[in-house]
């Protein structure tokens, strides 16, 4: 494809979630809300865990950097749109725009990643909970975490650097709320084969493999826990996974719905609106599930209050 009207490109402008000018100030209340919300409550997770000795342990170490991705991740999108929509100004620098992509997409993995790795902690400890100690070492969940956090950077600046690649025309409005990597490639004027197949095989990378890793650990916690023959036994191992479980289900849930809404439309600012779902509700409900279903979380919580 021949590049028209290409020129050196400065700045995109973000269409958000509506351009209707009576619906702003509502966003602005609603998602500031939100990130209130989201930003409290994962803080009070980390402080909670971090301020109590017995939460001193591989599930709520994984837990504790799991809150601190969320906050990050919606604090990378969030703060810019409530900044937009209070100065009426929805431009965007390509400088910003890149670093709000390699911040997003590293932080998006980094959930996914630390979530499988949560999924291997419950299956060591209701498969093998006379080894559990042994296995789950301080050193080796360390390793765990810097794998993770490693192989999201690496995904990450992998995407940033094949969008720096690509050459960019006059027409430059993303219909999103934030620089959304799909959105940006749309824009370009030179060929996005080789940006598309890396996007579909990351995509393949972190959905399949971590899906298959989860499905598998919990495989094996459910045949487990089908052989404990109390039934107290068997309510104290579900009660054990089950935060876990739900949050495995909500993150990779309205994920695939933001994939297969984008498939199904081609309506931008209506996926833009399912997403917020994956980006910004997703990350505000997981402090409020592992403290409602977890009685460890809720006796930190009170002693960091008294």
């Amino acid at each position: 494809m021949v590049p028209r009207n290409q020129t050196r490109v400065s700045e995109f402008i973000l269409l958000g979630l509506s351009e209707e000018a009576d619906l702003q100030p509502l966003l602005f209340g609603l998602f500031l809300s939100m990130y209130l919300v989201t930003f409290t409550g994962n803080l009070l997770i980390i402080l909670a865990i971090i301020m109590n000795s017995h939460l001193h342990t591989p599930m709520y170490f994984f837990l504790s950097n799991l809150s601190f991705a969320d906050i990050c991740l919606t604090s990378n999108t969030i703060p810019k749109m409530l900044l937009n929509i209070q100065i009426q100004n929805n431009v965007i620098t390509y400088e910003d725009c890149i670093t709000q992509m390699f911040f997003f997409m590293f932080f998006i993995g980094l959930d996914h990643f630390l979530l499988i790795v949560m999924a291997y902690d419950r299956f060591v400890a209701i498969c093998h909970p006379l080894h559990y100690m042994i296995i789950m070492k301080p050193k080796f969940c360390s390793l765990l975490l810097m794998a993770s956090w490693l192989l999201s950077a690496l995904q990450s600046l992998l995407h940033s650097l094949m969008v720096l690649r690509l050459s960019f025309c006059t027409e430059l409005k993303i219909s999103h709320f934030f620089c959304e990597l799909s959105q940006v490639v749309r824009l370009a004027c030179s060929g996005t084969l080789l940006n598309d197949l890396v996007i579909y095989f990351a995509s393949g990378v972190l959905g399949v493999i971590p899906l298959t890793g989860i499905f598998f650990s919990y495989s094996k916690i459910v045949s487990s826990i089908l052989r404990i023959s109390s039934a107290e036994g068997k309510s104290k191992a579900f009660s054990t996974c089950g935060s876990h479980l739900s949050v495995i289900s909500l993150f990779y849930g309205t994920g695939f719905g933001v994939y297969l809404s984008s498939a199904a439309t081609q309506n931008s600012i209506a996926t833009a609106i399912v997403s917020v779902m994956y980006t910004v509700v997703t990350p505000m409900l997981n402090p409020f599930i592992y403290s409602l279903r977890n009685k460890d979380i809720k006796q930190g919580l009170r002693k960091l209050f008294t």
